[in-house]
């Protein structure tokens, strides 16, 4: 009788997001990370959890405003406000993107998702929040060489595309910087033309760097043009 891997539970798993913009070679990197047993990061969800980020933020801004003893009375317009259990929405938050978003298997060890809209100007305190979300989360950031990545056609058709994508790297990089070892940087030029050069982050994740299991990974062609069956916003 062949017995079945469990899941791991919340508390087991270890997280791991790559941040990073259109074009940037990041779905090989995704596919790179896949590579290693027990990886399971999933692909982009269209900025998902910046949803729940605001609604997170919104209660804990309206919650602060209201003074708790006036909204316990029900004509009060904020009513129930000061019962926003912000321990709960985190909990609850992990537990929904869990199930629902990165769906961890049998055997995974770490999981997460690579996602190309880490644009925001309070990226600061997004990733603070990612971070209360799953305790321990770890963020690769991926960069390309952004000429490369303004003349293709997902950026090459917006306004001034090379000065917006050095606006969007460098706060990424600046948040980078803050993070300090929860963060590490890869360069997809670099990884392109030498595999060798991906030998700090494996050691950053504390896994085996092997060659020939990255060698077939590179072998494999990973798209860096989005696929969709309609014509969304970039």
């Amino acid at each position: 009788m062949r017995l079945r891997r469990r899941v791991a539970t919340d508390e087991e798993l270890d997280y791991v997001f790559v941040m990073t913009y259109g074009r940037s070679g990041s779905t090989l990197l995704m596919g790179l990370l896949n590579s290693i047993p027990g990886y399971l990061i999933r692909g982009e969800n269209r900025h998902a959890l910046r949803h729940l980020y605001e609604f997170h933020r919104s209660g804990l801004v309206e919650q602060a405003r209201v003074n708790p003893r006036n909204a316990q009375a029900s004509t009060h317009p904020w009513f129930g406000i000061h019962g926003f259990d912000e321990d709960a929405s985190l909990r609850d938050i992990r537990r929904l993107v869990l199930d629902t978003l990165l769906r961890p298997e049998p055997g995974t060890r770490v999981t997460g998702f690579k996602e190309i809209r880490w644009y925001d100007q309070d990226l600061e305190k997004y990733v603070d929040f990612v971070r209360q979300v799953f305790p321990g989360a770890r963020f690769v950031v991926n960069t390309r060489n952004l000429p490369d990545v303004a003349a293709s056609a997902f950026w090459r058709h917006k306004d001034d595309p090379l000065g917006r994508l050095e606006v969007i790297e460098e706060r990424m990089l600046r948040v980078a910087d803050q993070l300090g070892d929860t963060a590490y940087r890869v360069h997809y030029d670099d990884y392109r033309d030498d595999p060798g050069a991906l030998r700090g982050l494996f050691a950053w994740l504390g896994e085996r760097f092997d060659e020939e299991r990255i060698a077939r990974t590179l072998a494999v062609p990973h798209s860096i043009k989005a696929r969709t069956t309609g014509s969304l916003p970039a």
